[in-house]
């Protein structure tokens, strides 16, 4: 009866949003952030199918068309077009896919080579974690950007060059997190007794350490969806990451920063793009780590 009525009084105290939010089914899952996230991966992966016009194509005559809800728009060009008669929202979706593919390079060699890092200075301890740690210091302290125009002027800007600046900017993040989460590790029971009974160092990596880290670094890699996206436009935006005539999401802003007052949607679509990636993997990564972290769930 006691927790009935205890239920009851919670019930009442709850706010009228967060009923709406828990009917819809929100509070447990973050569907919205997952659909977002989920058109982004598609327009990556399905884009250059879906097109309406092939995102190079010029088209002086259409030259910065509105979107088609507005006068003088056009429903050939839903989103309008630049100041060279390019469809911005085939632009766009070109720009999904160049994002998508360094992102998923860049997260995916970073995480790697962060983990191996990280586990090694955790499991090992001693000079190896002290060198390893010194070295997560310095790259630390190192600012992205001087450091991506400083490759910029001795290699090729391109996707190559963003894919390598990025996993040497965001390398350490892995190395530090799974080195703490090693740390721990190490000191129970089943890793002792794995040692006792003679179980190789990799494979007590491969089998006991790498399952143990692996909801972290999936967490982490989906918070950090979002910031390589923002990190390459950037680096686009300023002249460093894709060049011409290829397409990014960084280099439409740049494109389009001196039309904001006679076209304002040249820069709006684009940054929407952006924000909407970055907010949405924000979203899961928090859910991802509330699910996966005990911790959370105990409390």
């Amino acid at each position: 009866m006691t927790a009935k009525l205890a239920g009851e009084s919670r019930l009442e105290k709850r706010s009228p949003i967060g009923a709406i939010r828990e009917w819809l089914g929100f509070a447990n899952f973050p569907y919205i952030a997952a659909t977002i996230l989920l058109l982004v991966l598609f327009a990556a992966l399905f884009g250059s199918w879906i097109v309406p016009h092939a995102a190079t194509d010029i088209n002086l005559a259409m030259r910065l068309t509105p979107p088609a809800w507005m006068d003088g728009g056009s429903v050939a060009h839903i989103l309008g077009t630049d100041n060279l008669g390019r469809d911005i929202f085939s632009r766009i979706l070109a720009g999904a896919r160049v994002s998508v593919t360094i992102a998923a390079y860049a997260i995916l060699l970073s995480g790697a080579l962060g983990a191996l890092l990280g586990m090694v200075a955790g499991y090992f301890g001693g000079w190896i974690d002290a060198i390893i740690s010194r070295l997560i210091d310095i790259q630390m302290a190192v600012p992205s950007i001087p450091l991506a125009m400083l490759f910029a002027a001795v290699l090729a800007p391109g996707e190559a060059m963003v894919v390598f600046i990025i996993v040497l900017s965001y390398w350490t993040w892995y190395a530090r997190i799974v080195r703490g989460e090693v740390l721990s590790l190490r000191e129970r029971d089943f890793i002792a007794l794995a040692k006792v009974a003679g179980v190789s160092t990799w494979v007590i990596f491969i089998r006991h350490l790498w399952p143990n880290v692996l909801n972290t670094l999936l967490v982490l890699a989906t918070l950090q969806f979002g910031s390589v996206i923002v990190f390459e436009a950037g680096l686009s935006f300023l002249g460093l990451g894709i060049q011409p005539p290829n397409v990014s999401w960084g280099g439409m802003l740049s494109d389009g920063r001196n039309y904001i007052e006679v076209a304002w949607w040249l820069i709006t679509m684009p940054g929407l793009a952006i924000m909407m990636a970055c907010l949405a993997s924000n979203i899961v990564g928090d859910w991802l780590r509330d699910t996966f972290d005990p911790r959370l769930k105990q409390s």
